[in-house]
């Protein structure tokens, strides 16, 4: 690995994340479930993450802040606009998924 110091490390750590939540918010077809999926994580997988990490360095942020900022607006909007059901394949995909 690239030899870098923590702070170069973390600049270029804070820039992926944030072109992941933007290639995310780009792609609002792509389901959580399909994320969980293939990935093992989903958006709010992401926001849980986020709220850790302020945790972690003293940060409060609430569970609607740090869902707000992944999925780029209140989450239950995002819900009502871009969730759709899971299909019979995708449940039985996780299903499958939780039994590796």
């Amino acid at each position: 690995m690239v030899s870098l110091r923590d702070s170069d490390r973390d600049k270029l750590d804070a820039a992926v994340m944030r072109r992941l939540i933007a290639h995310l918010d780009s792609n609002k077809d792509v389901q959580n479930i399909d994320l969980m999926i293939l990935a093992g994580f989903c958006r709010n997988c992401l926001s849980k993450w986020y709220m850790a990490a302020g945790d972690e360095y003293g940060v409060t942020i609430s569970s609607e802040e740090a869902r707000e900022y992944i999925y780029g607006m209140p989450y239950e909007q995002w819900k009502a606009q871009y969730q759709r059901p899971a299909t019979s394949e995708q449940l039985a995909a996780m299903e499958n998924r939780k039994k590796d």
